[in-house]
């Protein structure tokens, strides 16, 4: 078994260690036997999108966002809307996670029209959201509570309908008001956890890697792993936030 990542815009959406996830994904499918690829896909270059099983996209500022809407409308904003509406699974970080609303607006009124794949709209504060947080999982992402680290100074609101990825337990979240975190829309994953998030949060690691999976090789099982080490980080990271 072997899963094909494509790493998207890895130039500019690149903060606090995002990165860091898909080699959290990678290792974990290699200590179960199994095998991965990862392809970087930066500003300007386009590949067959129908040839990946996951996607991630991390966070980035303001402007780097806005420097990536010419290159979305040339043609990647279509192929992701195909991608989610085709069940592939994605992972999206921040800003990778705002870029698939319907838009942001910054604090002073600037509106950046986005890609429109799931229903939500993000609005610019100029008061940040930052600090460890935490949150729970969904039934259908897990059910695990997520250790995770939050900056971002837009507040993101679901459309009707729309489900969140979980519940916040400790921080701010989407924007700080509803208690929702992250979005659970098909197959995709979006979050504010930077850090980066898998490492110490092991459970939520394996719901995106089952659902990948499971699109793949329907009824193919996780092998369990030793994550002592894992949960003790996660653990420790609630401590602090007195969970």
């Amino acid at each position: 078994m072997k899963l094909e990542i494509c790493h998207l815009y890895p130039d500019v959406l690149n903060l606090y260690g995002d990165n860091g996830n898909l080699l959290c994904l990678q290792k974990r499918l290699s200590w179960r036997g199994m095998d991965s690829a990862v392809t970087r896909v930066p500003i300007g270059e386009t590949v067959d999108f129908t040839q990946f099983d996951l996607f991630f996209i991390g966070g980035g500022q303001d402007f780097e966002q806005e420097v990536l809407l010419s290159d979305l409308s040339r043609g990647k904003a279509t192929e992701i809307k195909s991608a989610i509406a085709d069940g592939k699974t994605f992972l999206t970080i921040c800003g990778g996670y705002q870029m698939l609303g319907r838009s942001y607006t910054t604090w002073d009124g600037v509106r950046c029209d986005f890609i429109g794949a799931i229903d939500y709209e993000t609005k610019g504060a100029k008061d940040r959201m930052i600090g460890n947080f935490a949150f729970h999982c969904g039934p259908e992402s897990g059910g695990s509570v997520v250790a995770g680290f939050e900056n971002h100074s837009g507040k993101t609101y679901l459309g009707p309908g729309v489900q969140p990825l979980g519940t916040v337990l400790s921080g701010s979240g989407n924007n700080g008001e509803d208690g929702t975190e992250g979005v659970r829309h098909l197959n995709v994953f979006g979050t504010y956890s930077h850090g980066p998030v898998l490492p110490k949060n092991p459970e939520f690691a394996d719901a995106i890697l089952r659902a990948a999976l499971e699109r793949k090789s329907p009824g193919l099982a996780l092998d369990p792993i030793d994550d002592t080490l894992e949960h003790q980080a996660h653990d420790y990271m609630l401590k602090r936030l007195g969970l």
